[in-house]
């Protein structure tokens, strides 16, 4: 096959984890190495850096900060939550973007992120194949949710997942120190699946992990909520809970929805938050039981300190098969990880339609789900403990850790 001669242009959305970094990282270094490729290119969040032209020169950069990018958390490059129209309604946006893959010969083109990220590829890949404009699209997996279709575990999720277990064996230490009774109610992300908060049972294999935990995968019955964390205290005298930002009622409402009118972001997606808080309120009403609610927020998805080794390598290996297989013809797909139960784990990398992923969300099986909301069954840790295996941590520099610090010197060409 001819080698298809040209730039590689790498862009990130949605919300950062602690590996996209390394995600990054496989795509530059491999990209780098490749003659086919003139040019290496970032753009500055996503496809907004599309639409202005604002790019760095990957080229540019240091070897050995490109390598720190696999233990720097976030986007060096950017993120950004950006929703391109559908095409047969306003195509503006999508002439614009073949105008600047035109103008600085992309040819290849990946893009890391989660459900809304293939999305885009997918908007993006179609439009650009439908022009006779030759340009090789690739998805890179991303999000801590874990929900992305059409692959085993996303990159994002060991890590958090693990930061999430150490941190509940923290708490239940600090939680359960004093004589006097006590509720904890720990919130997590997840909108609609719950497989960040199934991460805090992880913590039960060390004996330290929640009382009870409620995912988006079953509705929420405040009712049951209330009698569950009752007989907790009464047995245990503290009650620890994990709870998903996102569990909705019965009727469909999440719980924060209950008490006010949320925004909603520029996907359409309600902005969480305030979960553990709602439910302390509504459990202050019935008990004198003292109450902490507590909010992981942001530290769960930027918690490098604690990143799973399994997980950075991964994430890196993503980022470099993409490059592979657009130099091999490949297009319109996403990678993926096909991963036979087996021991010890393995993970084969392999490719899938942005067809089947965009838009779509792998949720928690509801047989892995205790009945009683008490944890989790073995099909759950059979899954995840090999994801939080290993550790790899950035050079330390007067005690802190050494970030990677790119130049991104700006690369545009002039008109």
């Amino acid at each position: 096959m001819e080698k298809l001669i040209g730039a590689a242009l790498l862009g990130q959305s949605g919300g950062p984890t602690s590996v996209i970094n390394s995600s990054a990282a496989g795509v530059f270094i491999e990209a780098l190495d490749k003659d086919c490729i003139t040019h290496v290119l970032a753009a500055h969040h996503g496809i907004k850096g599309i639409l202005e032209e604002d790019f760095f020169d990957i080229s540019k950069e240091d070897k050995n900060e490109l390598q720190l990018l696999l233990t720097t958390p976030s986007s060096v490059i950017g993120s950004i939550r950006y929703k391109l129209k559908d095409p047969k309604v306003d195509d503006s946006e999508y002439k614009r973007i073949l105008e600047v893959f035109t103008k600085y010969n992309i040819r290849y083109f990946f893009y890391n992120g989660g459900n809304d990220s293939m999305d885009t590829c997918n908007k993006i890949s179609k439009y650009i194949n439908d022009t006779g404009y030759e340009c090789r699209c690739i998805g890179i997996p991303k999000t801590i949710d874990n929900d992305l279709v059409g692959t085993d575990h996303c990159p994002g999720y060991g890590s958090a997942a693990k930061y999430i277990a150490t941190t509940i064996m923290e708490l239940y230490h600090d939680a359960t120190v004093y004589e006097s009774k006590q509720i904890t109610i720990v919130e997590i992300m997840g909108r609609n699946a719950g497989w960040l908060t199934a991460a805090s049972c992880l913590a039960n294999i060390r004996g330290c992990g929640p009382d009870l935990v409620y995912l988006p995968e079953k509705p929420f019955d405040m009712e049951q909520f209330y009698q569950q964390v009752t007989h907790v205290v009464d047995n245990k005298g503290k009650c620890i809970i994990c709870v998903s930002e996102g569990i909705k009622t019965k009727e469909g409402k999440y719980i924060p929805e209950l008490y006010s009118k949320l925004a909603k972001d520029s996907f359409g997606h309600a902005q969480l938050g305030g979960t553990a808080v709602c439910l302390a309120r509504e459990l202050g009403k019935r008990t004198t039981v003292k109450i902490r609610a507590i909010e992981l927020s942001l530290l769960q998805r930027c918690a490098a300190h604690l990143a799973s080794k399994t997980d950075v390598i991964e994430a890196f290996n993503a980022g470099a098969e993409a490059v592979k297989a657009a130099i091999n013809g490949k297009t319109d797909v996403m990678v993926s990880f096909d991963r036979p139960f087996s021991d010890p784990y393995i993970i084969n990398y392999d490719l899938i339609s942005l067809n089947e992923v965009a838009n779509k969300e792998k949720t928690v099986p509801l047989g892995w789900i205790k009945y009683d909301n008490s944890g989790m069954t073995n099909e759950f840790y059979n899954y995840a403990l090999p994801l939080i295996q290993g550790e790899l941590k950035a050079p330390l520099e007067s005690g802190l850790p050494k970030f990677a610090r790119l130049r991104r010197l700006n690369y545009r060409i002039k008109e």
